[in-house]
């Protein structure tokens, strides 16, 4: 292999292209031999050349040439003109008393400036659009997801209007076929009284004939003919056949009937991006910071209550917690001090079957036995649903402002969830793909939380069927978490109370085994939440992921820290 032409050659010299380097001129960019440096220092005597050793290459500076004296070096720099000047200049009047700077010290100056926008480009610049090009990829990808959740939405929609028509074209049908039997039933009769009335006449036109061909003349004198019943015929019936009307099906009416879609937009924020900074902010970034669970869960602190059962825990914020047991007084309870600061008795009196809190702070609960959603609003409750056939078991608020309810039917042999907005119903989930129910069918004795995961998941803990049953926002059944093996007290799994944290973690409360499961999103188990917990029904997080655990014999609600 030539060495000249081998990628694993060394250097050679540019002059005689044969000979290893060992020398550089930085003030040609040449490199050269030991035998060529001569050669090149004759080559041009008009330039100053700086030959140095190949290792110290580009340590000599090399200054700007002048533009008005050519091949002249600028060594000086004129600020006021903001020119490199080169010694003719300097002699000149042009630049007298001008302030003037080494060239060098302008390179420096230069370099530091250099250097402070190439450490921003890569430390600040760089990363900010990484991390915008990222979040515009989530948003692509949650896009693509949340688009494919609302056509599953309206597909599901148009298979409920189907089944809606199958179930109106059914129960035509069958009043058509029941008003042509009861006609035909009607006409049969008729016919059969006619038929048995013709049968009389052939019989009476028989006797008549027998009585004419007969020669004994007190026969003929005894017979009485029937004629005058017979001249009377019988009534006609005519069927009079029912009409059907068709609605007009109308292409905007039907549309608005069925749901309307509206228009989708894209805004552009000017303020929506900011450059990232070298303080670290809980706020910054578009996605929480990832917490690790802790290898023990510590209680941070228990607070005592005088309910002889208590049931739901809510929490307000950091500092203040609502509470509910047995009886019809929900509590606003200081969490630091463990004061009672507000009470409220439901409109009823009846006790509160689930409570929550809104994303504006407002109370809601749910009243069992009056078959209301109700929320209150600065000590004042308003009613915001009433049910004719359901009753209200848990709710919650979505990070929409929707409400969530899980309700069981009158005849406790139906449950489902249903999303409204305000007062109006917006979505109904009761079955999943195959037309099973998503939920067991239930009595007052059995209850029913539900929460909203960050994922938008909608997770329900049954505790009638001993199931978590996670659903995503349009519906559609996820996974069911029916408990883990093996289960502290080797009791079967009784979900109660439920929440969820930043991390999109699952929590659910096991009054059977006395703690807390941990699910991820997907419903994989990650570890029990013990600390001495008695019968734990009602659960809550706050914005520091701390769970707050009501436990329904002694009275207590306990803080406790799982995540890092």
């Amino acid at each position: 292999m030539d060495p000249r032409t081998s990628a694993q050659d060394v250097m050679r010299c540019d002059l005689c292209e044969t000979a290893v380097v060992q020398m550089h001129c930085d003030t040609c960019l040449v490199n050269l031999c030991t035998a060529c440096v001569g050669k090149h220092m004759i080559s041009d005597q008009s330039i100053n050349h700086k030959v140095v050793t190949f290792q110290a290459r580009k340590s000599t500076p090399i200054y700007p040439l002048c533009t008005t004296h050519k091949k002249e070096r600028c060594k000086m720099y004129c600020k006021k003109c903001d020119i490199p000047l080169c010694t003719k200049c300097l002699v000149s009047d042009q630049h007298l008393g001008h302030r003037l700077s080494e060239m060098l010290q302008i390179l420096d100056e230069k370099r530091d400036s250099i250097i402070q926008e190439q450490t921003e480009l890569k430390e600040t610049v760089y990363p900010t659009y990484q991390d915008i090009a990222s979040d515009v990829q989530n948003r692509m990808s949650q896009l693509e997801r949340e688009y494919g959740d609302l056509s599953t939405v309206i597909t599901k929609h148009g298979e409920d209007w189907h089944r809606e028509i199958d179930k109106l074209v059914k129960k035509l049908q069958a009043e058509v076929d029941e008003m042509k039997n009861t006609q035909l039933q009607t006409l049969q009769k008729h016919l059969d009284e006619i038929n048995k009335t013709i049968s009389d006449i052939k019989d009476e036109i028989n006797s008549l004939e027998n009585a004419v061909a007969s020669e004994d003349i007190c026969k003929v004198y005894s017979v009485k003919s029937d004629i005058e019943k017979y001249r009377k015929v019988p009534q006609k019936i005519t069927p009079s056949l029912p009409n059907f009307t068709p609605g007009k099906i109308q292409g905007g009416e039907l549309c608005k009937l069925f749901g309307v879609l509206s228009s989708s937009s894209l805004t552009s924020d000017k303020h929506g991006n900011s450059m990232k900074t070298t303080q670290k902010s809980p706020e910054a970034g578009s996605s929480p910071p990832v917490k690790q669970l802790l290898d023990e869960p510590e209680t941070v602190t228990t607070i005592h209550f005088g309910y002889e059962w208590l049931y739901n825990v809510a929490c307000l914020s950091d500092e203040e917690i609502w509470t509910s047991g047995d009886d019809s007084t929900m509590k606003l309870y200081s969490i630091n001090q463990g004061s009672l600061l507000k009470s409220i008795t439901t409109k009823s009196g009846n006790i509160p079957r689930n409570t929550a809190v809104t994303e504006s702070g407002d109370l809601v609960y749910t009243d069992y036995w009056d078959r209301t959603v109700n929320i209150v609003k600065n000590e004042k409750i308003e009613e915001v649903i009433r049910l004719q056939n359901w009753k209200p078991q848990g709710v919650c608020s979505t990070s929409s402002g929707d409400l969530l309810v899980i309700m069981d039917s009158n005849d406790n042999k139906q449950s489902k969830v249903v999303r409204y907005s305000g007062s109006t119903e917006k979505q109904t989930i009761q079955f999943d793909d195959k037309g099973k129910p998503l939920y067991s069918p239930t009595s007052s004795y059995y209850l029913r939380n539900i929460t909203e995961n960050k994922n938008l998941d909608i997770c329900v803990s049954d505790s009638k069927a001993g199931a978590v049953v996670v659903v995503n926002q349009a519906g559609k059944l996820r996974f069911r978490y029916t408990g883990h093996t093996p289960a502290l007290k080797n009791k079967p799994f009784n979900p109660r109370g439920i929440t969820t944290d930043s991390q999109s973690h699952i929590l659910t409360a096991d009054v059977n085994n006395d703690c807390v499961h941990i699910i991820d999103q997907d419903g994989q188990f990650l570890c029990y939440i013990d600390c001495a917990l008695s019968v734990p029904w009602g659960l809550c997080t706050d914005t520091n992921d701390n769970v707050f655990v009501a436990q329904l014999r002694n009275k207590q609600v306990k803080e406790i820290k799982y995540l890092q």
